[in-house]
């Protein structure tokens, strides 16, 4: 390959996109890496023209993938968010979506052997130390794309990706609750502090003046809104062992309404400055668990169904994401299981 440029896949990992690499692909100085990676995508640039990336944060990510030594684990994965207009590459946090191509990629590169018709592929999440259990359909020991499943936020329908995760809670802020309360009030606002994958901070919408149900459009363009969501964010940073966020993705904030479509919770993502189109896979997992946690604000407003095993359905602007919760005796989350799907976008060299 010529100089400047990589090997790289491109894919769609579920309502995410970006590219996946082979670590040993990749410069490995750090600064290096991050350089590479910023000129790749066209950023600092708020439309990345110059670039592979989208202009939006959903668009402008990567995998970095490798064969993993760990026992009982197939790869490892690191996930990076390159900014958009800002000159910043940070693996501060996961991302559940492009996730949901590791596997799919994993063994397209032959790092994982096909195994029958489904593979599964144990992934060591490098950013928060965690493990998720991909299946990946292989008819005839080949990755296929091709399938029924369809999840909201993405056209059509493909093969199914069942993400399972194991060990998620305190991932990035040490415990599920990182003050150890259900409920913290910040700057007059009652909140859940909580991160089961994903750092988040849930709060009733209509504490925030708003009914929940508003567009993203609406939402992005709600001034004095992200003004409040921001002040409570940099303000419990210290609070989640997040340190000054300032500068960081996390947390994201979530603001949840009763459901409108048969759901267990209506949500609003910020993730964290600009709102999402749907909600990250992690960052559901993270509200689907704090509606299950009494008198949490996600509690006073979701339905929840009886049962050990919960189908918490997590509405958002374009549909709904579908979160399977099993619980022990005490009512805490012992796993959670998520539906995605991944496509193959592109297979080539990327330059900078």
């Amino acid at each position: 390959m010529s100089e400047g440029s990589v090997r790289c896949m491109w894919m769609r990992g579920g309502t995410s996109k970006g590219g996946y690499f082979l670590k040993d692909d990749l410069p490995a100085d750090t600064a290096a890496r991050d350089a590479f990676l910023l000129a790749m995508m066209g950023s600092p640039d708020p439309v990345q023209i110059d670039g592979m990336g989208g202009a939006d944060p959903l668009t402008s990510k990567v995998a970095v993938v490798s064969k993993s030594t760990r026992e009982g684990i197939d790869v490892d994965y690191l996930f990076l968010q390159v900014f958009v207009d800002q000159a910043i590459v940070t693996d501060a946090q996961n991302c559940g979506n492009i996730l949901a191509g590791v596997g799919p990629f994993a063994i397209e590169r032959g790092i994982v052997a096909a195994t029958g018709d489904e593979t599964r592929v144990a992934i060591f999440m490098e950013n928060t130390g965690q493990v998720a259990v991909a299946t990946v359909s292989t008819p005839g020991g080949q990755v296929t794309y091709k399938g029924d499943a369809k999840i909201d936020g993405v056209p059509g329908s493909h093969a199914p990706v069942p993400l399972e995760f194991r060990d998620t809670a305190g991932s990035s802020c040490g415990a599920l609750l990182p003050t150890g309360n259900a409920v913290d009030v910040v700057n007059g606002i009652a909140v859940t502090l909580i991160d089961n994958g994903m750092p988040c901070v849930v709060m009733k919408a209509e504490d925030l003046g708003i009914t929940g149900y508003e567009d993203r459009d609406w939402l992005d363009n709600a001034t004095e809104l992200k003004a409040k969501i921001e002040a409570i964010r940099l303000a419990v940073g210290e609070r989640m062992n997040l340190g000054d966020v300032k500068e960081k993705s996390v947390p994201k904030m979530m603001l949840v309404a009763p459901p409108k479509n048969g759901g267990a919770v209506t949500v609003r993502s910020f993730i964290p400055h600009r709102a999402h189109a749907t909600i990250g896979v992690l960052g559901a997992v993270s509200v689907a668990t704090a509606c299950l946690i009494p008198g949490s604000p996600a509690a006073e407003v979701a339905s929840i169904p009886e049962g050990s095993r919960k189908l918490l359905s997590v509405e958002h602007p374009t549909g709904e994401m579908s979160c399977v919760l099993e619980v022990d005796d005490e009512g805490e989350v012992r796993t959670a299981a998520l539906l995605r799907t991944a496509r193959k976008l592109m297979d080539g060299v990327v330059f900078a």
